[in-house]
Order: C-alpha cells, then sequence, then structure tokens
C-alpha cells in the first residue's frame, strides 16, 4: 500500500513598496545604472552548525554579478546599509492573510536570517519574520492545516548564468513576499491541487501583485510504501494548479522506485514542465536561521490587528 503525505509552500508577492527600504517594486527591462560583483561565503545558524544546502552551495566556489538601478534599488539592497523598519502596508496585509486563513497571529516575533549563498541575495540571507501560526483551510478531502504564514523578502532575479558566475538583477531584491506554509496533511494529489487553489483565491482577495512570476507554489512531499519510509522531498516551482496533481502523481511513483531500492534521500528538486522533476540540492535544515541583529522584535499589537 502506498501512502502520501505532503504539505504545499505558497509564496505571493505583495503590491507595496520593498519590505525593509522605502524603493518602489518595480522590475526593469533596461540597462542597469551600475554593476557590483560578490562573492558569499558560509556562516553557522544559530545551532553553530553550517547547514547541509548552504555548504553545497559554498563548494560550487560561483562569482556573482548583481546589476542595479539609482531609482529602484538603494544601498540597503547591496547590504551596505542596515534595514529600515518592516513596512506597514506589507504587514497590514500579511495580517490580513492570516486573519483569512483561521490563524492565530503572534504579539511579539523576531525577525530572523536565512542563509542563502546562492547568490540571490548579496548579504549571504534572507530576512524572514514569522507573523502568525496554527491556522486552516477546509476542503472537499478534509481540513488542511496552515503550519505558519511568514513575510519575508523576495531575492534577486536572474539574468544569465556562465561557467562560475552568475548574473541577477536587484530589482526584486526586498520585495515583499507572504510565504504560507500547510501542514503536511494532504493525502491525494487532487487535494493538492484544491489546497492551493482555495489559498489562491484568499490570496487574490488582498492587494497582492498578479501575474507570471508574482506567486511560487512549492511542493512537500514523503512516501509511505507498506512499512518502509521515504525520505521528504521539496519540489520547487509548480507554479500551475494542473501540474501540482501530475508532479505529485510522477514524483511517488519514482520515490517508489527509489524506496523499493533503498535509495530514498531528503533533496530539493525543480519541477518541470512535463511534470517531472530534476535535482537541484540537498534539503535545508533548521541550521540556516539566525536571529537579525539589525531590528528590534516586532510587535503586533490588537489594535493593529
Amino acid at each position: 500500500m502506498v501512502e502520501l503525505k505532503s504539505g504545499i509552500e505558497i509564496h505571493q508577492q505583495l503590491d507595496t513598496g520593498k519590505l525593509f527600504c522605502e524603493c518602489p517594486s518595480i522590475l526593469r527591462q533596461d540597462e542597469p545604472d551600475y554593476i557590483v560583483e560578490r562573492e558569499l561565503h558560509t556562516i553557522a545558524g544559530e545551532s553553530g552548525e553550517v547547514d547541509v544546502a548552504v555548504k553545497f552551495e559554498a563548494d560550487r566556489k560561483r562569482r556573482f554579478v548583481y546589476q542595479g538601478y539609482y531609482d529602484n534599488c538603494c544601498l540597503v539592497e547591496l547590504d551596505e546599509e542596515p534595514p529600515h523598519q518592516i513596512n506597514q502596508d506589507a504587514l497590514k496585509i500579511a495580517l490580513q492573510i492570516s486573519l483569512l486563513l483561521n490563524a492565530e497571529i503572534l504579539p511579539y516575533t523576531q525577525i530572523m536570517r536565512k542563509t542563502v549563498i546562492d547568490g540571490s541575495n548579496t548579504s549571504g540571507f534572507q530576512r524572514t519574520v514569522l507573523i502568525a501560526r496554527n491556522g486552516y483551510i477546509d476542503t472537499d478531502y478534509g481540513r488542511v492545516g496552515i503550519q505558519s504564514i511568514a513575510l519575508e523578502e523576495d531575492a534577486a532575479r536572474i539574468i544569465k548564468i556562465e561557467k562560475g558566475k552568475v548574473v541577477y538583477r536587484l530589482d526584486r531584491l526586498g520585495i515583499p513576499l507572504v510565504e504560507i506554509a500547510t501542514s503536511p496533511d494532504i493525502k491525494t494529489a487532487k487535494q493538492a491541487k484544491e489546497t492551493a487553489l482555495q489559498i489562491g483565491e484568499i490570496l487574490r482577495a488582498c492587494k497582492v501583485k498578479r501575474g507570471i512570476g508574482t506567486i511560487r507554489q512549492d511542493v512537500n512531499m514523503s512516501v509511505r510504501l507498506g512499512k518502509k519510509q521515504g525520505r521528504r522531498i521539496e519540489i520547487k516551482g509548480v507554479q500551475e494548479p494542473g501540474l501540482i496533481e501530475k508532479t505529485i502523481l510522477l514524483e511517488m511513483k519514482r520515490q517508489q522506485n527509489l524506496i523499493k531500492q533503498g535509495k530514498s534521500k531528503a533533496e530539493v528538486r525543480k519541477a518541470l514542465k512535463n511534470g517531472k522533476t530534476s535535482f537541484l540540492r540537498p534539503l535545508p535544515g533548521a541550521a540556516r536561521m539566525y536571529p537579525e541583529t539589525d531590528l528590534p522584535l516586532l510587535h503586533i499589537s490588537r489594535e493593529l490587528i
């Protein structure tokens, strides 16, 4: 007997200015005003350990080129100035989404740094703050818990990849994202699709950006085959609701074969247009998180809610 355990992560851009500065959230197609080159290095998380996914990126020894503009990128995006106070408009939208998802909002919460050295952030980390938890939605196949709702900054976008070098553009870096992570309550591919559609309806009722690239969906899943439990897999970029169902069914078949061979392993994979997946990197853990030292505790008052 084959059993599926799955959850979905949805990242939605909010229609406001950037999260930790006053720059507008506008993507540009014209030639950049300046270019900065960087290399990024590993750093231990709060546990004192270097995360396996961070080590994987460090071993690639790549150089990063950042393209910027004077009118919608500032010293915050370049990691040459501390972050400003969190964007209040973005915070209010995140609170509205939390309430619509029946979640419990935290009165005090710590902004964290999530170590990321694939070049997508000039600082080597992404700022993220937990806003609410323990929510839920009801589907035709049963209730799905909402494990967490976080507010975080979007990454720089890749322009091109060359041998030993990646070129990023800073216009997307810092755009507010709300990250919604469900509990692993999804038991079928059809329920996964329905969950994504329901959350999408709630997001569209709020002030969010629309269009290609403004929402990104990831699927977390594991397969149990009889008494043998497979490892957790994270599938990045399952964009189309119809593709969620196909991707999960194909990955379930792949996992069954790996479990039979004793080769199941935890990893991050990329969703392909045909529903199949390809390897990206080892699955990261909690070792890449540590507190943001440039910002105070975030207080969310009852009056604000």
